[in-house]
This record gives structure tokens, C-alpha cells and sequence, in this order.
């Protein structure tokens, strides 16, 4: 078959071209906007038309044989418009009927195999007889990752949505005259030391670090985030109770100027509301604290200040004591301060209470039995 089809390429094609189409071709050469690939196909075929050999018209445009036999039977059949179409090929195989595609989806997402608690590429190739490959393609145009589970739980305070927008009120209008702060309690941050030194990254290998750790005890980092400048009052403690956090509270109470009111976005721990804190704010009438709704600590700014400082400085860390640690993180504070970025806030609250109400809509009809639509996911 193969022959046969470089054997009709080799036939001599006698190529005249009329006075406009030679024209034409020229302008494409001539022109600077012309894609380089429409300018080699003109050149074949007009140095055709000028009487030159095959291996002339391969040494000018640095073409091969069968390209230039197979542009020159392009210009025969179809004219100056077949340069301009780049030729399409038949698909090396065929494609997966949209009735298997179907079914391939309708198994990932409402069925897990026997033996696992998701589907892989080849278990799934396995169970329809097709390539992995295939069930990869299929995966991607459909936005599937069996692979990959993200973790989340819906709130169900009573009061969320009444909290959802004070809070967003705060971070995207603020009141005159006050002073927003993201405030919470890094608690039990270990210093880990490894058992072993690292190898340095090089070349060809990563850095390493040991599978174990030893411990050398715990601190708890209180910090407190202004939302509109990003800069962050940090202070670690030993212990997580009320007494550490009223002194973190009269640490906050002495840095922020005297004439602004000072709104504290908290979580619902329980350290937040003894009666020692009570008695605290009712001496201290300008701090009004806001607390987040039940399972939504998200909505708290500084918790993605702690993601990355875990990411940045803690996590790879190796610390021979609770001093060290504390250092780190104290050091930490001082380069974020030095060029502080806020986290910007940009969800209206009626978009997350609508993202509420559609995931609880969810959990409800998985819990009645149903299985969610494609529109409710």
C-alpha cells in the first residue's frame, strides 16, 4: 500500500499555472504575514511551474522528495486554496464510542471497584477492555481525578449566614475609624529535630531528610492579622488557655492606637469565651470581637498566614529545642513585617451563602438515598 501511494506521488504532474494564480502565489511569498509553511508550499509549486527538477525545488526550499510530490499534487487537485489547508490524516485508531465514554463516567463517579476505595487508570481499563490511555483522555475532557479527595465539612451554624455577612462586611467594607484583625492560636507547633542530617539538594537529587523525628516539646504561636496593611502581631506562648490569650488581647490593646476601634475575627474556641475574657472586653469597650460560623475557620484571613509559614519555615525545619522554634518562627515574623502583602478578600457573602445552601441541598439528597445531579456537584 505504501509503494502504491509513493508511486502516485511520483508521477509527473504537469503544473500550469494561470496568469492570477501565479500572482497570488507570489504575494504569499512576498508577504511577511504569510505563515512560513503557506511560503514553502507556494515556492514548490511555482519553481515547479518554471520548469525545475525535483532535486533543484529540494535543495531551494529544504524539502524532501514525497513532501515536494505531495504539494505539487495538493496545487493539481485543489489550487492555490489546497496550500492554504494543511492536509488531514485518518486517526490512528478509532474513537471510543460516546455510549462507552458514557458508561466509563457513570462508573467513576457513582461505583468504586471491589478491592479499592477509588478508581486507577488500569483498573478501570481492565473492567471495559480498553487502553488506560483511552480512560485517561476520558478522564481529562470530563475534568475527573479519582486519584485526588479535597476536604471539606458545611457549617451548621444556626446563625451562619448572619455571621457570613458581618464578616465579609468587615473585610470588604471596613467601619472609619476601627481597625480589622484576624486573630487566632497556632497551637502545638512541635519542634521536630531528625534523627539524622539531610543531604543537600544537587544535581539529579533532592534533598533528603529522615523518615523519624525527635520531639522536643511544643509552643503555640498567637498571632493577629490587619487585613488591610497584612502586617501581624505575633507572640508565642507555652500553653493554649484564657490566661494567654488575655495577655495576647493587652499586647493587641497596647500596639493599636488608642482613638481606633479594634474588630477581632475569631473562631469558636472555647478559650475565646470564659468569663475572664468576658471581663476583660467589658473593660475594654472598643474591642468587639466577631466570631466565625461553626466549622468555618476558612473564613478566618490569618489561617492562610499560618499555612504558609508551616509551608515556608516550619515544615522542612529541624529544631534541637522550643527555643530554636521559637526563634525560627519570631524571625519569620520579622521578614513578613518587613514587606507585608494582605490577603485579599474577593467572595461577596450571597455567593457563599448560594454555595451553602447548594451543598447542603447536596448532603441532603445523598442522605434521602438520591444520588446528586451533574448540577448540583
Amino acid at each position: 500500500m505504501a509503494r502504491q501511494i509513493m508511486k502516485a506521488l511520483r508521477m509527473k504532474t504537469d503544473i500550469k499555472i494561470a496568469a492570477e494564480d501565479r500572482a497570488r502565489l507570489e504575494r504569499l511569498v512576498a508577504d511577511r504575514n504569510t505563515p512560513v509553511k503557506v511560503v514553502w508550499r507556494s515556492r514548490i509549486v511555482l519553481a515547479t511551474a518554471d520548469g525545475e527538477t525535483v532535486k533543484a525545488i529540494c535543495r531551494t526550499t529544504s524539502k524532501s522528495k514525497p513532501c515536494v510530490w505531495r504539494w505539487q499534487k495538493h496545487y493539481a487537485d485543489e489550487g492555490v486554496d489546497g496550500l492554504m489547508r494543511d492536509k488531514t490524516r485518518p486517526p490512528g485508531r478509532k474513537p471510543l464510542p460516546v455510549a462507552l465514554k458514557a458508561k466509563v463516567l457513570a462508573k467513576t463517579t457513582r461505583e468504586t471497584p471491589p478491592d479499592a476505595t477509588h478508581w486507577s487508570v488500569r483498573t478501570m481499563a481492565k473492567a471495559f477492555a480498553i487502553s488506560h490511555s483511552s480512560v485517561q483522555r476520558i478522564w481529562r475532557e470530563a475534568g475527573l481525578k479519582p486519584h485526588l479527595t479535597a476536604r471539606f465539612k458545611v457549617s451548621n451554624d444556626p446563625q451562619f449566614e448572619e455571621k457570613v455577612t458581618d464578616i465579609v462586611g468587615l473585610y470588604m467594607n471596613p467601619p472609619d475609624r476601627a481597625l480589622v484583625l484576624c486573630v487566632d492560636e497556632k497551637s502545638q507547633i512541635q519542634a521536630l529535630d531528625r534523627t539524622q542530617p539531610g543531604l543537600p539538594l544537587k544535581k539529579g537529587r533532592a534533598a533528603t531528610m529522615t523518615h523519624d523525628y525527635k520531639r522536643h516539646g511544643v509552643t503555640t504561636l498567637y498571632a493577629a492579622m490587619d487585613v488591610k496593611s497584612g502586617l501581624v502581631i505575633g507572640d508565642c506562648q507555652p500553653r493554649h488557655r484564657a490566661r494567654e490569650f488575655i495577655a495576647f488581647l493587652r499586647r493587641i490593646d497596647r500596639a493599636v492606637h488608642k482613638h481606633l476601634d479594634v474588630h477581632v475575627v475569631l473562631d469558636n474556641s472555647s478559650t475565646h469565651k470564659t468569663g475572664e475574657v468576658k471581663a476583660w472586653l467589658a473593660k475594654h469597650p472598643r474591642f468587639k470581637l466577631h466570631f466565625t460560623p461553626t466549622s468555618a475557620s476558612w473564613m478566618n484571613l490569618v489561617e492562610r498566614f499560618f499555612a504558609e509559614l508551616t509551608r515556608k519555615r516550619i515544615r522542612r525545619g529541624a529544631f534541637a529545642n522550643v527555643a530554636e522554634l521559637e526563634a525560627a518562627i519570631h524571625d519569620y515574623l520579622l521578614h513578613h513585617n518587613a514587606d507585608p502583602k494582605p490577603f485579599v478578600w474577593t467572595k461577596s457573602a450571597e455567593v457563599i451563602l448560594k454555595k451553602e445552601r447548594r451543598a447542603l441541598d447536596v448532603l441532603d439528597a445523598i442522605k434521602a438515598g438520591n444520588q446528586p445531579t451533574e448540577s448540583e456537584h
